[in-house]
């Protein structure tokens, strides 16, 4: 493909990852990432591997993530996603195609993840796979403050996957919170970034809060101990969504 005569694009993918080893592509292993580019050949024989905005570990699901590919302009974008969304199988869905700024990146100029974790209070049937089903009283409102106090630290490695390639573990948690919804409740969280396995272990830390196991002090001394093994054990990977991923404005062109 001459680099010279391509176009950036920014998709807005969706997916249920029920039945995927996350987001990206591996050996050996049925991904989200894996489907996506071979469906993506079929269209754009050129087409290489895509960059995405961030991983999502087995069995997480996504309303919001972007990839990014550089291609030949594409004349009709609605048209081209229409196209792509009858190769791919049911559980993923390309939302939008935009073209983008040449230097936009889709992991490195995301300002901002949110997560959302869904717990179900009873049995349901029809949320069977996309909730995690927790029937022992909780106390919210301790909950809450919990979460409260995330935002006053930075440094995360108590709640991050061992021997994960980050440089650091410091992230800006901007909003962390639990609210009831009918049968459910609903943990969301936004921070500049994430790391790997954070909101899962999170929630399973809160939750040992929310039924009294730990006290609001050991909650604290958790973050403050910088020690996996201190936090409790994550939470299931099928309550957790990757709601949404935020750009700057300026970096699109349509």
């Amino acid at each position: 493909m001459d680099q010279a005569e391509s176009v950036r694009y920014f998709f807005e993918i969706a997916y249920r990852g029920t039945k995927y080893h996350g987001w990206q592509r591996q050996k050996n292993a049925h991904t989200v990432q894996e489907e996506v580019e071979n469906a993506l050949v079929k269209l754009w024989p050129e087409a290489g591997a895509v960059v995405g905005s961030g991983r999502t570990d087995t069995g997480v699901h996504c309303e919001q993530q972007y990839f990014h590919l550089d291609l030949p302009g594409i004349k009709n974008l609605q048209k081209a996603a229409y196209r792509l969304n009858r190769i791919l199988p049911n559980d993923i869905a390309i939302r939008e195609i935009r073209s983008v700024r040449e230097d936009a990146h889709a992991r490195f100029s995301a300002v901002s993840r949110s997560y959302l974790y869904r717990i179900s209070r009873n049995k349901n049937v029809f949320a069977d796979g996309l909730t995690y089903r927790y029937e022992r009283p909780l106390d919210l409102e301790i909950m809450n403050k919990g979460a409260e106090i995330l935002k006053t630290f930075e440094d995360f490695q108590a709640f991050s996957k061992v021997n994960t390639d980050v440089n650091h573990f410091l992230c800006n948690i901007l909003g962390a919170s639990w609210e009831e919804t009918g049968e459910e409740y609903h943990f969301r969280i936004t921070a500049n970034r994430f790391l790997r396995g954070m909101v899962r272990a999170i929630v399973g830390t809160l939750l040992l809060l929310g039924e009294g196991k730990i006290n609001m002090s050991e909650f604290t001394e958790i973050i403050e101990s910088r020690d996996r093994k201190q936090a409790g054990a994550a939470a299931p990977p099928e309550g957790l969504y990757l709601v949404a991923v935020e750009y700057p404005e300026e970096i699109y062109l349509n």
